[in-house]
């Protein structure tokens, strides 16, 4: 079982940059492909970014690619998704989640876990 909470949302100015960061709890986290999907109002929820458990294979949607970056610290339990360059249509509530197994799979259905969402919001 795993729990993920995520933190370091917040209300930024087109170009400004974030740092999300989804704590995990359960001690086979670092067994886990993690990815972090966001959800804006009236659309379905989309991936953003994933990682394999070992922390050397990682995919982005296109709409992120060159702008946002993720990464994971298995020792102390943590992902993190740093977003650099945002516009306003980055704004929506970001989820960490997680998955058994080796791939990481842009299907929200896929990911067993997830977090409670914190809302990054982007101004122009």
């Amino acid at each position: 079982q795993v729990q993920l909470v995520e933190s370091g949302g917040g209300l930024v100015q087109a170009g400004g940059s974030l740092r999300l960061s989804c704590a995990a709890s359960g001690r086979t986290f670092n067994t886990y492909v993690m990815g972090w999907f966001r959800q804006a109002p009236g659309k379905e929820r989309e991936f953003v970014a994933g990682i394999r458990w070992s922390g050397d294979t990682t995919y982005y949607a296109d709409s992120v690619k060159g702008r946002f970056t993720i990464s994971r610290d298995n020792a102390k339990n943590m992902v993190y998704l740093q977003m650099n360059s945002l516009k306003p249509e980055d704004t929506a509530v970001y989820y960490c989640a997680g998955r058994s197994g080796r791939l990481v799979l842009v299907d929200d259905g896929r990911y067993e876990y997830w977090g409670q969402g914190t809302q990054v919001t982007v101004s122009s």
